[in-house]
């Protein structure tokens, strides 16, 4: 797909996309510079999708009252539900763009990304690590996918691998924030426990990357996201503990440039 077919009212259209921008730039700024070293006729798309994860991921936070964050999760499932049936959508400078680029069955993995942020409103732990997996499943990897493949082929295995390991990295980094938000986002606590998932989440990231040929060029670009998740994820087997102190990342030249090569190269 690549670009967004705009319509007739290409106007309002333009100003949807530059809003979309704007929430990814202040919201996500790793994001932002990835989406901005990708070929300018794909960043629409990108800001897009990207921006509906924003928003989606701010929605539990903006209440103390579970209620209410129910029911703004609850309203981006219903955007969900009217563009997956094909009725009116409603105007939002989000949803507006997003229905343009959505497939019935990207529409209900979407729904599933909405679903699985109930988690963040409540303050009760993961069950168990297979729901750990599944929140991240949910909420990196089917979102990847879906991204990709509104650019160009992409094969599912490849997409979930590197999702996944992307979307750990970035749990790891948000993990002080979330116990100082009196959240309890990791299951097993030991530095055997951490060290092993990080690992996991490397074999993942390595495994995706031997299977580049699996996924189009153009429908690589949606992964350029996770430009920092291998040095996060080999920091965090490295010294597992700063996974709960912090300190797992700090961005130096090196990362630019890391991020200005993929620019050339088109690898991710």
């Amino acid at each position: 797909m690549g670009s967004l077919d705009v319509g007739p009212n290409k106007e309002q259209m333009d100003q949807n996309i530059i809003a979309c921008a704007q929430i990814v730039e202040k919201g996500d700024p790793v994001r932002f510079r990835a989406i901005m070293a990708v070929p300018a006729q794909f960043r629409p798309s990108l800001f897009v999708i990207f921006a509906f994860n924003l928003e989606t991921a701010r929605a539990p936070w903006m209440s103390q009252e579970t209620i209410i964050a129910e029911m703004r999760l609850q309203w981006w499932y219903d955007a969900l539900e009217e563009i997956a049936t094909g009725g009116a959508v409603r105007r939002h400078e989000v949803v507006s763009p997003l229905a343009k680029l959505l497939t019935p069955d990207s529409a209900r993995a979407l729904q599933r990304l909405v679903t699985a942020r109930r988690w963040d409103i409540y303050k009760d732990p993961f069950a168990s690590r297979s729901e750990f997996e599944a929140y991240l499943e949910a909420t990196s990897s089917s979102l990847l996918l879906v991204a990709a493949r509104m650019l160009g082929a992409c094969e599912e295995e490849v997409a979930h691998n590197f999702g996944y390991a992307s979307g750990l990295a970035r749990f790891f980094l948000a993990t002080p924030k979330l116990y100082h938000a009196g959240r309890h986002p990791i299951f097993d606590r030991s530095e055997n426990a951490l060290r092993a998932q990080a690992q996991e989440g490397l074999d993942r990231l390595f495994k995706a990357r031997k299977a580049r040929k699996k996924v189009s060029k153009e429908a690589g670009y949606a992964f350029f996201g996770g430009w920092q998740s291998g040095a996060i994820l080999k920091t965090a087997v490295r010294s597992p503990e700063k996974i709960m102190t912090g300190g797992l990342f700090r961005g130096d030249g090196s990362h630019s440039l890391a991020l200005m090569l993929r620019r050339l190269t088109g690898l991710w």
